[in-house]
């Protein structure tokens, strides 16, 4: 026994779960929290013939409604071989004293990113980051690329990347 299609109320009904999908996505377009951004300037200076720092300014913004708390903050870099390297990350008052001692550094435009430093919903902001390589200056100038790591307190991890 064949049942008949009204085509008039299939097209109804598939518009009206259409419309309910759209509406979901339009009810949670805020929260989706994650950090979109990019670096602005890498600066480097040798430390010793064997290790070098990096200063990376970067500017971010939290398109979601919610809050962004970093947990943690990592910078890696990729050499031209493409091996991934880890840098320590300098801290606040450490990078201060790198700006005295170094002036080919330039100036501290601003903050360092920190733990527990909160990004409001829908917030836009500048910072940098500090971090030592255990490489020569020359390796750090020759990268690939450059990355920084930030992880939110409840999970969530965004990525900033240099591309050179």
């Amino acid at each position: 026994m064949k049942i008949p299609v009204n085509p008039v109320a299939l097209g109804a009904g598939l518009v009206a779960v259409a419309a309910a999908v759209g509406a979901v996505f339009y009810m949670q377009r805020g929260a989706h929290v994650e950090l979109k951004g990019a670096i602005l300037k890498v600066r480097t200076q040798a430390m010793d013939e064997s290790s070098a720092v990096a200063i990376v300014d970067f500017r971010f913004v939290n398109p979601s409604n919610y809050p962004f708390v970093v947990r943690e903050v990592q910078v890696w870099l990729e050499d031209k071989d493409g091996k991934r390297l880890e840098g320590m990350v300098v801290s606040e008052s450490d990078a201060r004293r790198l700006f005295q001692y170094y002036p080919l550094l330039g100036q501290k435009f601003n903050d360092s990113l920190r733990v527990r430093n909160k990004v409001a919903g829908r917030q836009s902001m500048d910072r940098m980051i500090a971090a030592r390589f255990e490489i020569p200056d020359e390796k750090l100038q020759a990268r690939r690329r450059l990355g920084v790591r930030i992880e939110d307190v409840d999970g969530p991890v965004s990525e900033l990347v240099e591309f050179r």
